[in-house]
């Protein structure tokens, strides 16, 4: 009888709920399945002890991508070399260690992988970022502060956002939200109001390192584009030049000048090779010369390696490309590249 009473009231409470607040529980019931936390471990020499210790050095949040055991995070999270790392599933006082499977730096992700999964865990609903509009709920789950499945909401502020990440060039279409992203929540899960995931969250704008309704997140569609490719490959794939570009403080100090990318080195085998292109050299008398300069592809206006980056992921492997090269007589060429995989 007791029971039942229980059972009755808690129907009546949540009869009693907004749509609004039930929307929000049944995609916190959904999606929290397939929330993890991604624990970093070093391993220390205690120099008292005088034996090796364990200590957590970092943590963050991740998802669920497939019953295969795979785990999306964001590279950052797993950045460190000399780490074990191990994932808590929601609901389970075990800690499963993980393998890393592939990272891309540029986009901030990264995929691990375990040997087994708990029962009631299961691969997060995967939507896509396309189409989403200011203003729309966006909600997020992670583990803040390491306390565990934390759900925070807001709505979408801003869409195609620029930001610069750990990989050094900007991720394009980041997603900027108000929802509440703070430490730990790095790697886990943006959705909409649907529990689908929109995104990942990456990164916060804060001077006090707590949430200050500045949170970025991945887009899922680069998710979805670069996630199975680091499972099949470990890697990212995509078109190349095969260049090293002069740092900007060094083409500032040698030619004065912020236009095009000067061509540092041309790595052998590589399209820039067999299309001819030069980078830095002495000559025998010891005088350095500069390298080709590229100032186009097809186009598109480049002045820097993220320039190169953001134009080329517009291609394909096998694609050919327009250079506008100018060489070091200061006469400007049109040289044709096919892009090949480095």
């Amino acid at each position: 009888m007791k029971s039942f009473l229980l059972f009755f009231l808690s129907l009546n409470a949540l009869a009693s709920l907004l749509p609004s607040e039930k929307q929000l529980i049944n995609v916190y019931e959904q999606t929290v399945p397939s929330v993890v936390n991604v624990s970093n471990v070093i391993t220390v020499q205690d120099f008292f002890l005088g034996a090796p210790q364990q200590r957590e050095s970092g943590a963050g949040s991740g998802f669920v991508w497939d019953d295969q055991g795979h785990i999306v995070t964001n590279f950052h999270v797993v950045q460190n070399q000399r780490s074990e790392y191990y994932i808590s599933f929601h609901g389970s006082k075990e800690q499963v260690k993980a393998k890393i499977v592939g990272v891309e730096p540029k986009l901030d992700i990264a995929v691990l992988k375990v040997d087994k999964i708990p029962a009631k865990t299961k691969a997060i609903s995967v939507g896509q970022s396309k189409g989403l509009a200011v203003g729309q709920m966006a909600i997020a789950i992670g583990n803040p502060f390491g306390l565990d499945h934390t759900m925070t909401s807001g709505i979408i502020s801003a869409l195609g956002r620029s930001i610069t990440g750990i990989g050094g060039v900007k991720i394009n279409d980041m997603i900027q939200t108000d929802a509440h992203i703070n430490p730990g929540n790095s790697g886990g899960p943006l959705m909409n109001s649907q529990g689908e995931l929109i995104g990942m969250n990456t990164m916060i704008y804060s001077s006090s390192g707590s949430s200050a309704g500045l949170g970025f997140a991945v887009p899922v569609d680069a998710i979805k584009n670069t996630v199975p490719q680091l499972i099949e490959h470990g890697k990212v794939i995509r078109p190349a030049l095969g260049i090293s570009p002069l740092p900007d403080h060094y083409r500032r100090q040698l030619i004065g000048d912020d236009q095009g990318v000067v061509i540092g080195y041309v790595l052998e085998g590589s399209p820039a090779e067999k299309a001819g292109l030069k980078g830095m050299r002495r000559t025998r008398t010891g005088r350095l010369m500069i390298g080709d300069i590229i100032l186009k592809i097809d186009k598109h206006d480049v002045n820097s390696l993220d320039d190169i980056f953001q134009v080329l992921s517009q291609y394909k492997i096998g694609d050919t490309v327009q250079l506008s090269i100018k060489d070091d007589s200061g006469q400007v060429k049109r040289v044709p590249l096919k892009l090949q995989a480095l």
